[in-house]
């Protein structure tokens, strides 16, 4: 009993930098992330790590929402289809970008917010 204690032990060390090692997928092969660019004539704009174009409107709870400034707004019918629970009474979840957004209806604050949850 003892030997195949110490057996098991030796192969679980053994291979446990093989199981530690990330996994890329088949497509990556082993390259890193790129930041998108869109080239215009007089230089690049970049991206930013949240996938947010520049000059876009990032929300934060608490802030009053404003769709005029909400970049691709709408209102969220089904937040089932986005993984999203079902917006409390007096709540609902609208998109921004690629954000979902749980808003109050009449006071308009921002709640809760999801970040690149809608692609």
């Amino acid at each position: 009993m003892k030997k195949f204690i110490l057996a098991a032990l030796a192969a679980t060390v053994a291979t446990a930098p093989v199981m530690a090692a990330p996994y890329y997928g088949d497509n990556d092969r082993g390259r890193t992330a790129q930041t998108h660019r869109t080239t215009i004539k007089q230089g690049i704009v970049q991206r930013n790590d949240h996938g947010h174009p520049a000059g876009a409107r990032k929300w934060q709870r608490g802030q009053r929402f404003d769709s005029r400034y909400a970049q691709n707004y709408r209102v969220i019918s089904s937040p089932r289809a986005y993984r999203l629970q079902n917006a409390p009474r007096g709540y609902r979840w609208v998109q921004s970008g690629s954000d979902a957004v749980l808003v109050g209806i009449a006071s308009g604050i921002v709640a809760s917010l999801m970040e690149n949850i809608i692609r």
